[in-house]
């Protein structure tokens, strides 16, 4: 019986919302810190499905359990759907968040058209590589400045027409009913007997294989595990 998963990722708003959204199932819910150090997951992919599975496969892969990634960001329609994958280092590799809402709003400075999505691509896999995938978007409109001190990334920019407030705005309630992530993780979480069962079979199909640590840059893990 599956009742643990690694949720692929060290940020911890979005642990939150991934705990928030699951709480009430069976299943322990570990994330990357609850396992040292580990190797990172090149984000190369063009679309965010292919970065979604690419962390998902990889951490079940090393720690030989299944796990859970999601990739999502913001598409902006005047900027031809840019930042898209680039939405967490949109004005460099270790850009801050305040660094990124800056440039966006530098890049759509004389754009009438405003129009953006958010959207998340969620994966989940196994250690022999199969995933289930689920998908979530939400429209809004970017502002000219920001509002609201809640929430990460451009949610003080991402004005969502509905509830009048930005993403900044709103509550965990509120935002998880609407946004990407919270449509994917709903339809996840509608599916999740199945989506358990399906991950028990693979994994009784098919022996998952040893933990591969040899992704570890020190390479000090013991044979056994």
């Amino acid at each position: 019986m599956v009742n643990m998963i690694v949720l692929a990722t060290g940020n911890k708003n979005k642990v939150k919302e991934f705990q928030k959204i699951l709480e009430g199932f069976k299943i322990e819910l570990k994330c990357l810190s609850d396992f040292g150090p580990l190797p990172p997951v090149v984000e190369d992919g063009e679309t965010f499905d292919e970065n979604a599975y690419k962390k998902a496969h990889q951490t079940a892969r090393v720690l030989g359990i299944p796990a859970i990634a999601d990739d999502s960001g913001l598409c902006v329609e005047a900027l031809n759907g840019a930042p898209g994958v680039y939405s967490a280092r949109y004005a460099g590799e270790d850009a801050t968040d305040e660094e990124n809402c800056e440039k966006l709003l530098q890049e759509l400075k004389g754009h009438q058209n405003r129009k953006a999505k958010f959207v998340c691509n969620l994966s989940i896999a196994v250690p022999s590589g199969p995933a289930l995938t689920y998908e979530g978007e939400c429209e809004g409109i970017i502002l000219e400045e920001k509002r609201g001190t809640s929430g990460f990334g451009y949610d003080p920019l991402f004005y969502f027409e509905e509830f009048g407030k930005t993403f900044a705005e709103l509550d965990m309630e509120e935002k998880n009913k609407v946004s990407h992530r919270g449509k994917a993780l709903a339809e996840f979480k509608q599916e999740l007997p199945k989506v358990l069962k399906w991950l028990e079979q693979r994994l009784f199909e098919e022996k998952p294989p040893k933990p591969d640590h040899s992704l570890y840059e020190n390479k000090d893990w013991s044979d056994e595990m």
